[in-house]
């Protein structure tokens, strides 16, 4: 079902607002899902708007909140989110932040009781649109095997990093092989997914995206994604006072409270060694090198991403039709 960005967008902006959303925490909203479509990810995307208004209208997301912070030091941000939509409480404690670089030059936040701030590379990027560099990690339910392990013990605890330059670098991974709603995706469009990608609610390796909905998904690289994946989850934990991914809920449900936790690390790039103006030249070249095949060049984390926002701008956006059917019958309510 291809359909028109822009009506994406009023559709999704029109809902929330429904539910008593303020105009520009819905707008704020929308684009964060309607950019994650147009990006090719749509585990991020549309398919968590249903939850989302779910969560509003049970009154575990609160509509009008953008978070409370406080200054536990010259440079550390505490913030209790306060049920708020995740990116307009993450969007605000940038601000925050951004506010306070003059003096500090680095700047941190530990964010706390808020709703799922969806994909991390749009924060990531308008940092790095800002001359800033942006690191930003979340953390999740359980839904990730340790390395060597069969039991979902660890969130998905992706990672981005925004640096500045001509074409920014913009890198955004999750620790897991793929997110879950990379598998809730594939269960929408009843697509087998990859073996590798999870395990069973008996530990057995499954192309079911069924079956790995009540399993645990495998960490990237094995144990080096584990170990990554662990110490965003110790990191994010002890910083901002959230739970750890056993206790974790929220994100997925419309049941719970969100308890997980995010955190926003900014630097002012100009307050470094002067290094920043050579590295749009550096990028280039690895754009430039050799590539194994000339059809396919040497890309830069966040090349792939702009590349395809281009070509869905044009095309449309390709939703499940039994997402595009949810969405209708939620406007017509």
């Amino acid at each position: 079902m291809i359909v028109r960005p822009e009506r994406l967008r009023d559709l999704a902006t029109t809902l929330l607002e429904r539910r008593g959303v303020p105009s520009d925490h819905s707008r704020l909203q929308a684009d964060l899902l309607l950019e994650a479509e147009l990006r090719g990810l749509p585990s991020h995307g549309l398919q968590r708007l249903p939850m989302l208004l779910s969560r509003l209208d049970r009154g575990l997301a609160d509509a009008g909140k953008s978070g409370t912070g406080t200054w536990r030091r010259q440079a550390f941000l505490s913030v209790d989110g306060e049920r708020g939509l995740g990116p307009v409480v993450l969007m605000n404690a940038m601000q925050t932040l951004q506010n306070a670089l003059g003096e500090t030059g680095i700047a941190i936040a530990a964010i706390r009781n808020a709703n799922h701030i969806g994909m991390l590379a749009y924060y990531a990027e308008i940092a790095a649109s800002k001359g800033l560099i942006g690191i930003v990690m979340s953390t999740s339910e359980a839904l990730v095997h340790p390395f060597g392990g069969t039991k979902a013990m660890l969130g998905t605890n992706p990672i981005a990093i925004g640096i500045p330059a001509d074409r920014p670098f913009v890198m955004d991974l999750a620790t897991s092989v793929v997110s879950m709603g990379k598998i809730n995706n594939h269960a929408m469009r009843d697509v087998p997914i990859p073996l590798g990608w999870a395990v069973d609610g008996k530990g057995h390796l499954t192309t079911d995206p069924q079956a790995a909905k009540t399993g645990a998904i495998a960490p990237f690289g094995g144990a080096k994604g584990y170990g990554l994946g662990l110490a965003i989850e110790l990191l994010v934990a002890a910083l901002a006072g959230s739970d750890l991914a056993p206790a974790v809920h929220g994100t997925l449900d419309d049941i719970h409270p969100s308890n997980k936790g995010d955190l926003l690390i900014l630097i002012d790039a100009a307050a470094g060694n002067g290094r920043a103006t050579s590295l749009s030249g550096y990028l280039e070249q690895l754009r430039l090198s050799p590539a194994v095949d000339a059809q396919n060049p040497v890309a830069v984390p966040g090349d792939g991403a702009r590349r395809r926002r281009a070509g869905t701008m044009q095309s449309g956006i390709d939703l499940p039709p039994q997402l595009f059917e949810q969405l209708m019958a939620l406007e017509a309510a």
